[in-house]
């Protein structure tokens, strides 16, 4: 680690201070501000934290810029092409890429896990049939400390590594019997001779009724999908996981935690708004006159699925995302949907217009995982819980950094008060 400091100096009193310069593998370099405080007797204020490293981590790694995304140093082009989503998971977790004999063993240790308890099948009955399945999913994933309180001590390796196991195996069984709850079908139980994806789809579109068998192209953009949503690095929903999980609180309570932040349109919402947006929009001849309201500053209306907070560069998901999103389109999807062909105009105009390419307003991989879900038949309410899924992994593996971290300790954010000063209370025949 550096040994280099920085020094701050108080222009109105003249005093220095000196901080440590911490630098990281990759990135740039962050000041040690945390005896600010209690050296000079201010704060900082950081509105979004978008100058301040919160912690210090190995799992993901983002260069905006350059539009760079790695998985424990390993390329997202390369894992999306190369890996499975299980594979990938036992990278996130352990922090390298597994030999045949430890996949192996991992994919069944999930496997055996995917199964729910029977009871909880009473809980999902008791959401309204037009309950949201993202409200399911929080609640049912937040209640599973009640039935799986065997392996909670936060304190034991063990514990921690059986949860996390469960919660990988349970969490799409969940969000498939949120779906089932929500059409009013049946709930479908996991089947263990199936991958990871193709039994995540066979919970969702099979029934009692007859066989149901996931083409091989839908299961490899399920698994493509998952892979590019595993992790982000520390965004508001692995954050709001890391709070929570400071505190002590047991695991599913930390991932439900992450789900609540996940369902803002601002996060993981925003797929399912490229869809409201594309059927606002409605056709492609009325593509020019919303292409002009989102260039019009005093307009609200705004296109969803363009551009990134952190990427400046061409998100490198949506790269990848683009060939399958057209390959799913043609071979899976009704090609004369107006949505599709709507959807691919606006892809077009966007690649190509100065306004959107000087201000770097590409599409991102909320722009085609939206189609792309749409695609395979799954509906609008259920995108943010697909990407709750493929969350799960990110949050559980930074869940098990954190608490394998020995300077964890509670989050506590300052704040700049701004309300009354001190005053006395009056009775209330006094006020």
């Amino acid at each position: 680690m550096s040994t280099e400091t920085v020094t701050v100096i108080n222009n109105l009193t003249g005093e220095r201070y000196e901080f440590p310069l911490r630098q990281g593998t990759l990135g740039p370099p962050a000041v040690d501000i945390s005896s600010l405080y209690q050296e000079a007797g201010f704060l900082t204020y950081d509105p979004g934290f978008m100058s301040t490293a919160s912690c210090h981590s190995s799992i993901t790694f983002i260069d905006g810029e350059q539009g760079i995304l790695l998985y424990r140093g390993y390329p997202i082009e390369q894992l999306s092409a190369k890996a499975s989503f299980l594979e990938v998971a036992y990278l996130l977790l352990y922090g390298e890429l597994p030999n045949e004999k430890a996949l192996a063993e991992f994919e069944q240790v999930i496997m055996r896990h995917t199964m729910l308890n029977e009871n909880l099948k009473n809980f999902l009955n008791g959401f309204h049939y037009d309950a949201h399945p993202m409200a399911i999913l929080i609640g049912v994933v937040g209640s599973l400390s009640a039935f799986y309180h065997d392996s909670l001590s936060i304190n034991n390796v063990r514990h921690r590594e059986i949860s996390a196991h469960r919660l990988i195996a349970k969490v799409p069984t969940i969000a498939a019997a949120a779906y089932k709850h929500s059409i009013g079908e049946p709930i479908i139980y996991p089947r263990n001779d199936l991958r990871y994806c193709a039994n995540f789809l066979h919970m969702m579109f099979a029934t009692p009724c007859e066989e149901y068998r996931p083409s091989l192209l839908a299961e490899r953009a399920l698994n493509l999908l998952f892979i590019l949503h595993a992790d982000h690095e520390q965004n508001a929903s692995t954050s709001t996981v890391r709070l929570a999980a400071s505190s002590g609180a047991n695991p599913f309570a930390c991932i439900a935690a992450g789900i609540a932040s996940l369902w803002g349109p601002a996060h993981g919402g925003a797929n399912e708004a490229v869809i409201a947006m594309l059927t606002e929009i409605g056709e492609v001849k009325h593509i020019p006159k919303y292409i002009a309201k989102a260039k019009d500053k005093d307009d609200p209306f705004r296109l969803m699925g363009f551009g990134h907070r952190v990427y400046k560069n061409y998100d490198p998901r949506a790269k990848i995302l683009r060939e399958v999103c057209h390959q799913v389109l043609n071979e899976l999807a009704d090609a004369n949907n107006p949505l599709f062909e709507l959807a691919m105009r606006l892809e077009e105009i966007a690649l190509s217009d100065d306004y959107f390419i000087e201000r770097r307003l590409y599409p991102n991989v909320d722009f085609y995982s939206g189609i792309i879900y749409q695609a395979l038949g799954i509906p609008r309410n259920m995108f943010t819980v697909m990407f709750a899924v493929a969350r799960t992994v990110g949050w559980v593996a930074h869940w098990l950094e954190m608490m394998g971290d020995p300077d964890n300790r509670i989050g506590r954010p300052r704040q700049i008060y701004r309300g009354p000063g001190k005053r006395d209370y009056l009775p209330i025949w006094q006020r």
